[in-house]
């Protein structure tokens, strides 16, 4: 290691003393508080390490893969059973809307207290049982809304599961980011830790400026931090992972599903039809327009009013003006003179066109989801392609030759430094690239309501 930094070739036996030298100067530094960063609590040196960790015997652990935590949403989450109660409620008016109106039964009594008669000479009791007959089809109209009613409530549980899908995804793929993040940063920090270790010997025999150790304890110092960072932000998307997948904070989820570039490219033209056939809030809107559109058809029925046929029996005692037993019949008709449900038929077409126009806005935003989704998931592809054509390769082993050259004498610290910031700074970007692209493609998915096959 010396020869590497200038000094002359040493004798076997001087070798063996430098040798046992910088062993006891590493073991004297550890153990104290004083000049080496060394001497300071570090992180686990291993992603791995620190999650099994976390561990305690009450936590349990689950492995998922990309496919398996869709499954656990589907069956767990919270709001998509909160959104099937509303089909089930959905149902329960159709039941209502299909019910005819109950009988009404009726019992009179009749009598005169006069010239000696009683309940039992002289009275009639008459029951009667009426009935109410809808007329211009109002059940119909009535049924009609209830099913659309039902049809968009579904519609909207489909939808509820295309955003929420995205959800889950998101935060499965955040949490992969973060730790290929932990991953880099930690290669990083070891990387710089050996250089220390041999500089901190370095400056103490008088072979580098302070001012040189400083600076590679400061990037030491910056490397730590970002892997704490990426602890932080691992832990805050596996809590959002778990918090959708209605699982325990004591659970401890593994993903298995690799953050992986898998190249796409769809024809916009398709994806627009596509997207107008299936995305399920575009069908959830035209629904609510024929919904609309019903109880329109609904209100005005409501002008033709509604019949109520009655039948009775009248049974009379022994002195009762007429025949003992006597058969009646009733109609009852309300007169249209006024109420007309004139403000029932606008209420219902301001609700028509204000559906209609909901749903010109659905399409005009589907239509905008779907290009830029397009235009980014484009863009972000090239950037990743960009990257695998031999850009991260460079930054790598750009660094490795400026260490090598600087063990060497070949090179400054600052070019060290240097380098180790380019090299840290491209393979983020492509980390970064690599998430953005992969949310690209989920977030075209989600806009055109479908997964992507090429």
């Amino acid at each position: 290691m010396y020869n590497a930094v200038g000094m002359p070739p040493p004798l076997r036996s001087v070798g063996i003393f430098l040798w046992t030298t910088f062993f006891l100067v590493v073991l004297w530094i550890a153990p104290s508080g004083g000049e080496s960063v060394l001497a300071e609590p570090s992180i686990e040196t291993s992603s791995e390490r620190f999650f099994t960790a976390t561990l305690t015997p009450s936590m349990q652990s689950l492995r998922l893969s990309l496919d398996e935590a869709m499954g656990l949403f589907l069956k767990q989450n919270v709001d998509l059973l909160i959104a099937k109660f509303g089909i089930e409620f959905s149902k329960g008016r159709e039941i209502t809307a299909s019910l005819f109106p109950n009988p009404v039964t009726s019992v009179g009594a009749v009598s005169s207290p006069f010239q000696g008669r009683t309940w039992s000479s002289g009275g009639q009791i008459v029951p009667q049982v009426q009935q109410l007959f809808e007329l211009a089809g109002k059940r119909g109209f009535r049924i009609d809304s209830a099913q659309f009613g039902t049809q968009s409530a579904e519609a909207g549980f489909e939808d509820a599961v295309r955003q929420l899908s995205l959800a889950v995804k998101d935060a499965y793929y955040r949490t992969q980011l973060a730790l290929r993040r932990l991953t880099l940063a930690e290669e990083n920090r070891d990387r710089f830790s050996r250089i220390l270790e041999i500089n901190t010997i370095r400056f103490k025999k008088g072979f580098i400026a302070e001012v040189d150790l400083i600076r590679i304890r400061l990037q030491f110092i910056d490397f730590q931090s970002q892997v704490i960072q990426s602890i932080q932000e691992a832990e805050s998307a596996r809590s959002d992972l778990r918090q959708l997948l209605r699982l325990s904070p004591a659970t401890q989820v593994e993903l298995t599903t690799e953050l992986m570039y898998r190249r796409l490219d769809p024809d916009i033209a398709r994806l627009r039809t596509v997207a107008m056939d299936a995305r399920p809030d575009l069908r959830a809107k035209r629904l609510t327009v024929s919904q609309r559109e019903a109880d329109l058809d609904l209100a005005k029925a409501y002008r033709v009013p509604d019949v109520t046929v009655g039948a009775g029996y009248a049974v009379q005692g022994s002195r009762g003006p007429d025949n003992s037993n006597q058969m009646a019949l009733s109609l009852a008709l309300p007169l249209p003179l006024f109420n007309r449900n004139q403000g029932g038929i606008m209420q219902a077409e301001a609700a028509v066109q204000t559906a209609e126009a909901d749903l010109i806005k659905t399409v005009n935003q589907v239509e905008n989801q779907v290009d830029i989704a397009y235009r980014n998931l484009v863009q972000s592809r090239r950037l990743v392609e960009a990257f695998l054509g031999g850009v991260l390769d460079d930054a790598r082993s750009t660094l490795t030759i400026v260490e090598r050259a600087y063990e060497r004498g070949g090179a400054t610290i600052l070019d060290l430094l240097d380098a180790a910031r380019t090299s840290r700074m491209v393979q983020q970007n492509y980390i970064e690239a690599l998430f953005n692209y992969q949310r690209n493609v989920l977030q075209l998915e989600s806009a055109v309501g479908r997964d992507l096959t090429s």
